[in-house]
């Protein structure tokens, strides 16, 4: 790849999201702004070859697509009616003082706008915020081109038909909205951590690399919300972890099992700073900064038995305070079981059965402490129901290798 083919890669990772929120803020239509857009790029892989990258290459995008999406009115002969959809957009009410004013943010929370199926506001975030192709994006969650190309299309068909605003939420809805888009990315980011199908593979860097992305984009926009720091901090030594999750032969290895020493230093000392941020800042915590925390202290031992497991129950307590659901009350169990040893962990995990009886994780952490306890017949039929409903292939192996060494 030559430099300016180089240049042009960053510069579209870089100034996508911003040249789309230009031309939607301008002309009030994401069908628009997204064309434009990707006709200037076209342009700049055309020209800047030849003609060298500009001074300014975001300003050149933006001045480009703005022509492009002019011409494009004039030709369709539509400009009046155009200009009165793209004229409610400015005449929208001010915001509230103290909302920060961005228009990368005001498309993200367009994207994301809980008037959209979840499914949806993944895609179309993927698409406008990040840049994303749609061939990419059907790849990414295994998913027909046409099919995704589709679900994007009627999406920012809802947005028009809908009235959506284009703005940043108003303070008081401000943290429930924030929520919102965090969840977004923490969807991409768990389908590239471990993907739920077993027709790809089991870990999807593409789409951690872009969850990451987006998280240092809205923490730029947003820098005091705990929540999105928390968010980036989980996203980060989790990632740390990524070479070491699967082994060469395509089998999930368990965090116990797994060399430390190929964890990624950088992310985990960015982690642990911005938990550290978190704690210094004296404010009660979301559940993406217990999560954060919790991850820190996983990241911090040595290895497992160097982990501070009353300190890890200490924080699944608080979590389950925060956020009181059947699948945080099973991680904190296998916590529990570190601490207070399996048999007090699984009269909990049994308790969650009616819950999570369609969760393999749930029949996965049965087994092993079942296993532990010395109940061989017993694990060895949890370990079959997790087998069945497991997602993907580095874990069904994990989990049949787990089984077999029962004998």
């Amino acid at each position: 790849m030559s430099d300016v083919e180089e240049t042009i890669t960053r510069v579209h990772h870089e100034e996508w999201a911003r040249v789309i929120a230009s031309l939607t803020r301008r002309f009030g239509d994401l069908d628009i702004a997204e064309e434009s857009a990707a006709e200037a790029f076209a342009t700049a892989v055309e020209r800047w070859p030849d003609d060298g990258v500009p001074p300014n290459p975001g300003a050149w995008l933006t001045t480009t697509a703005n022509r492009k999406a002019i011409d494009r009115l004039r030709r369709e002969n539509k400009r009046d009616d155009k200009h009165k959809e793209a004229q409610m957009a400015y005449d929208d009410p001010p915001e509230p003082l103290g909302v920060i004013d961005d228009e990368r943010l005001r498309l993200i929370f367009t994207c994301c706008h809980p008037a959209l199926a979840m499914e949806t506001r993944v895609a179309l975030t993927l698409r406008m915020v990040g840049g994303l192709t749609v061939p990419e994006i059907a790849r990414a969650f295994l998913v027909q081109e046409t099919a995704m190309g589709q679900r994007i299309t009627r999406a920012k068909a809802k947005i028009k038909a809908a009235r959506i605003p284009y703005r940043v939420p108003a303070g008081d809805d401000l943290p429930q909205r924030v929520s919102g888009v965090l969840a977004v990315l923490f969807i991409v980011f768990n389908e590239g951590y471990l993907a739920t199908s077993a027709d790809t593979d089991p870990v999807r860097h593409e789409l951690t690399a872009e969850a990451i992305r987006l998280a240092r984009l809205i923490r730029a926009l947003l820098p005091t919300d705990g929540e999105v720091v928390g968010l980036l901090a989980l996203m980060l030594m989790t990632e740390a972890r990524r070479t070491a999750r699967v082994s060469s032969t395509g089998e999930l290895v368990a965090l116990d099992q797994q060399d430390r020493g190929s964890w990624d230093a950088a992310l985990i000392a960015e982690g642990h700073r911005l938990v550290r941020e978190r704690l210094a800042a004296g404010m009660p915590p979301g559940r993406y900064q217990i999560l954060a925390a919790i991850n820190a202290v996983h990241t911090s031992a040595r290895d497992v038995r160097d982990t501070d497991w009353s300190q890890v129950v200490a924080l699944y307590n608080q979590l389950v305070r925060v956020d009181p659901s059947p699948i945080v009350a099973l991680n904190r169990a296998i916590a529990v079981a570190e601490l207070d040893g399996p048999e007090v962990a699984l009269a909990t995990v049994d308790e969650l059965e009616d819950s999570l009886a369609g969760y393999h994780a749930y029949h996965a952490t049965r087994a092993d402490l079942l296993r532990r306890l010395g109940h061989s017949q017993q694990s060895r039929a949890a370990y079959d129901k997790a087998i069945e409903l497991a997602g993907n292939t580095a874990e069904t192996a994990y989990l049949t290798r787990r089984r077999d060494q029962l004998g």
